[in-house]
């Protein structure tokens, strides 16, 4: 048997046991473990494994995963998204659908000193549900504007898929962050538009917050002046070249800690819980990013790519019908798998059919975020659908899923737009680097 058709079956295998709810990361060294085994014997598998698992350890680049996880953990300890929440409805105030309006606007932004859908998402469903339930607004579009908000926390930068993508395909991370900002505000601003178009249908059950004044819009803007320190000295000091990903993560975590300590937010308690997390989130990920390493060797070897290149040259496919094929293919395994695991299996895959075919690996990992992204509040699975409904469990699963349908669309759209103006994801890139 030829190493591709090994690769294929071992492939399908391990779709197979994923689809009966294997964990990620043991399908993942299973499969490496024994594919390597199948085309090099067993000493060389075994050789493979401990290499790979002491240099991803090792690796320095990683080190963003930890700091960025922690930054997040004590902004959420810190009531940071409170903060955020509450500026965002004074400011937004007088706009019928304003507070789900303010919901994903505060979700973007806590996204982007969090770097997580689903934490983003837990967070939110505390802070902004109640009030919104308690505002009297239907529990469709205040569930579903959490759930959208929510996924924000993975495109926004600082992104932990996106360092994990730039770990597996070798692209820098500084550029992969500029190349998510303007998809990721333009995401933003594509979920609040669903959301007033759906405010504005179901009118009778959204009521309206008074309109606040020039003066306390002005003062409200001041609350949340954490987020900007956090923001202007990670995410903007490695645009400005003044931090590399790595110091800007260190940085973002130290400043987390001293703004919480400093404004009274944040006790020791609090700090050992988010260390706590930081550590087994930290564990798990690293789990799995050796086991994608293990397989990503085997799948170099197969030269599966090669074999899924010359099937698309073979069926003569334009190059937009094959990343429309790959785009479906992600969509129905969010069905089933996260997203970690997902970019992980995938990419080392399809990255180089995509590049053969012309397209930039920069402007590919926007794409494979945003259809991640998707996974996350699309049904069946939609983790971000499970968290809220959770937190909230008299509200129903179909409820929720029936609820979060008009916002697909946006993803959809920022697709579409990326395919028509590549430029959207690849200018930042190039003007700053």
């Amino acid at each position: 048997m030829s190493a591709s058709l090994i690769g294929l079956f071992v492939v399908l295998f391990m779709f197979g046991i994923l689809f009966l709810r294997m964990p990620v990361w043991i399908a993942l060294l299973i499969c490496g473990i024994a594919g390597n085994t199948l085309l090099s014997r067993l000493p060389v598998a075994a050789a493979v494994t401990g290499t790979n698992a002491f240099d991803t350890a090792s690796n320095y680049g990683l080190s963003v995963i930890p700091l960025f996880i922690l930054m997040g953990e004590v902004a959420t300890n810190s009531r940071l998204s409170a903060e955020l929440f509450k500026a965002a409805r004074v400011i937004l105030s007088g706009i019928p659908g304003g507070l789900a309006v303010a919901t994903i606007g505060a979700s973007g932004a806590f996204g982007a000193v969090c770097g997580s859908s689903v934490a983003t998402a837990a967070t939110m469903t505390r802070i902004s549900l109640p009030e919104m339930r308690e505002a009297g607004y239907d529990d469709g579009l205040a569930t579903a504007s959490v759930a959208a908000g929510g996924s924000l926390g993975i495109l926004i930068p600082p992104s932990i898929i996106l360092v994990i993508y730039a770990a597996i395909s070798e692209q820098p991370l500084p550029q992969l962050f500029a190349a998510a900002l303007l998809p990721g505000i333009l995401l933003m601003l594509l979920y609040v538009l669903v959301a007033l178009i759906v405010a504005r249908r179901q009118k009778d059950n959204v009521p309206v917050d008074p309109p606040a004044t020039l003066k306390d819009r002005l003062l409200a803007l001041k609350d949340p002046w954490q987020f900007l320190v956090l923001f202007i000295a990670t995410i903007g000091g490695i645009y400005a070249g003044v931090f590399s990903p790595n110091e800007a993560a260190a940085v973002g975590a130290f400043g987390a800690i001293l703004l919480g300590f400093l404004g009274r937010r944040l006790t020791l308690q609090g700090l050992a819980h988010a260390l706590k997390v930081t550590v087994i989130t930290s564990c798990v990920l690293f789990t799995i990013i050796i086991g994608a390493t293990i397989f990503a060797n085997f799948i170099v070897q197969t030269k599966l790519p090669d074999l899924l290149l010359a099937g698309a040259q073979a069926l003569h496919l334009a190059p937009w019908a094959v990343m429309a094929l790959i785009i479906v293919m992600y969509i129905l395994m969010g069905c089933f798998l996260e997203g970690i695991g997902m970019v992980l299996i995938t990419v080392p895959v399809f990255l180089p059919v995509v590049m053969s075919f012309g397209y930039d690996p920069i402007w590919f990992a926007i794409i494979v975020v945003i259809v991640v992204e998707l996974g996350l509040i699309h049904p069946p699975v939609g983790m971000n659908l499970f968290i809220i409904q959770a937190q909230a469990p008299d509200i129903k699963i179909k409820q929720l899923y029936v609820a979060i349908l008009p916002f697909l669309l946006a993803p959809f759209a920022l697709i579409l737009l990326l395919f028509a103006f590549p430029q959207i994801a690849l200018w930042l890139p190039m003007l700053l680097y």
